[in-house]
């Protein structure tokens, strides 16, 4: 039975032979098997490029932890959520992100250049984010792990500088994206229905923003946008608008604040559980210990959508704010 592969398939193809890495291999191949229509006629193909990439992925985790390159790239999760900060070279993302959490970058000099991810913790009302500083996306180069790492991100920061044509080096960096498969969650209704690119919630920075004359440049900057973009103007040199940044972070991540307190005893409001929204009483109990997922009768919540003390089942959506007192 014939394949009728679509003319895609053969251009991935090429590609996938021309790939130098295995995460090159890998995220070629992937897309070859998405493109593959699925009927008897391809079985035995989808089969085999199946197998191949189970090799390449083994292959590539055999490679994993053994080098300084590898492990770099590949930064574990933590806080409440992985804030990725991309951008052309030499936009003040390093000293965007060592302002913003007091963190140490390089070695004090200026201009630096970032080589390797820098990731470091920030702290916002008690909830804690992981800012991921990287290294600068040129078409000269971009390393194939950092497309990953921004895949795997749960907010991307895009920073741009407004003294260095703001709107070339935007436009420059979401095409260079968006050519290896990330979009702007906003863009979504852009692309055809099950075209394989990974969409996430974007920040555009723009940094420098430091005086009044910067200020008018700005509004020139906003004017002459063809799209709408979620923009920020913000001073690594002045801090001006860190504090509405973190507030846009925690938003944009959707995240909310929830209080525990035992029965009988005070809630503890330094240290709230972040939980997305929509979240539930059950998910709650989830991240407090499995034993209480299993044995969760009820619980009583303080908040603005209840009254206090008001009893409320395990499917009960958490406000930000609320107070939960867990029974088991």
């Amino acid at each position: 039975m014939p394949t009728n592969l679509p003319p895609d398939y053969f251009a991935i193809e090429k590609r996938f032979r021309a790939a130098e890495t295995l995460e090159e291999k890998i995220e070629t191949l992937q897309e070859m098997i998405s493109v593959v229509p699925k009927h008897k006629g391809t079985d035995h193909l989808r089969a085999d490029l199946r197998r191949r990439l189970a090799r390449l992925k083994e292959e590539s985790q055999s490679h994993k932890g053994g080098g300084k390159h590898d492990s770099a790239f590949r930064v574990p999760k933590a806080g409440a959520g992985q804030v990725v900060v991309v951008g052309p070279g030499q936009v003040g993302k390093s000293t965007l992100v060592a302002t913003l959490t007091g963190a140490e970058m390089g070695d004090g000099t200026a201009p630096q250049r970032t080589w390797e991810p820098v990731p470091v913790m920030l702290s916002f009302e008690n909830i804690h984010l992981q800012l991921v500083d990287t290294p600068p996306l040129s078409r000269d180069f971009v390393e194939p792990r950092l497309k990953d790492l921004i895949r795997r991100a749960d907010l991307v920061v895009l920073v741009v500088d407004l003294q260095q044509d703001p709107i070339g080096q935007l436009k420059d960096t979401i095409a260079l994206l968006e050519e290896s498969r990330i979009a702007p969650q906003d863009r979504q209704g852009r692309y055809l229905q099950g075209q394989p690119m990974t969409f996430l919630p974007f920040l555009v920075l723009v940094n420098k923003c430091d005086d009044q004359p910067a200020d008018e440049l700005y509004q020139i900057f906003c004017e002459l946008l063809d799209e709408q973009w979620p923009c920020i103007p913000v001073s690594a040199f002045t801090s001006r608008n860190l504090d509405r940044l973190k507030q846009e972070m925690v938003e944009k991540l959707d995240l909310i604040r929830v209080y525990t307190k035992a029965p009988g005893k005070e809630p503890d409001f330094t240290r709230p559980f972040a939980m997305k929204k929509g979240s539930t009483v059950e998910d709650l109990a989830g991240r407090i210990h499995k034993d209480f997922l299993e044995k969760l009768k009820s619980a009583r919540v303080w908040g603005k959508a209840v009254y206090d003390r008001q009893l409320v089942q395990r499917d009960y959506v958490l406000q930000d704010g609320d107070i939960v007192e867990i029974h088991i």
